[in-house]
């Protein structure tokens, strides 16, 4: 096995990796942004 090839492959996969996680947190605030904008339009529509 060489050594370069795997650094090149862990380059790679946490470039991934953190794509992943940011994806991730982005939509997680996205989506409690729409709920608090939902719960308050909700309370002022009763």
């Amino acid at each position: 096995m060489n050594i370069e090839v795997i650094m090149q492959a862990l380059e790679i996969m946490w470039k991934g990796m953190l794509g992943i996680f940011v994806a991730l947190v982005i939509i997680m605030i996205f989506v409690w942004i729409m709920a608090k904008l939902g719960a308050k339009n909700n309370k002022s529509d009763k």
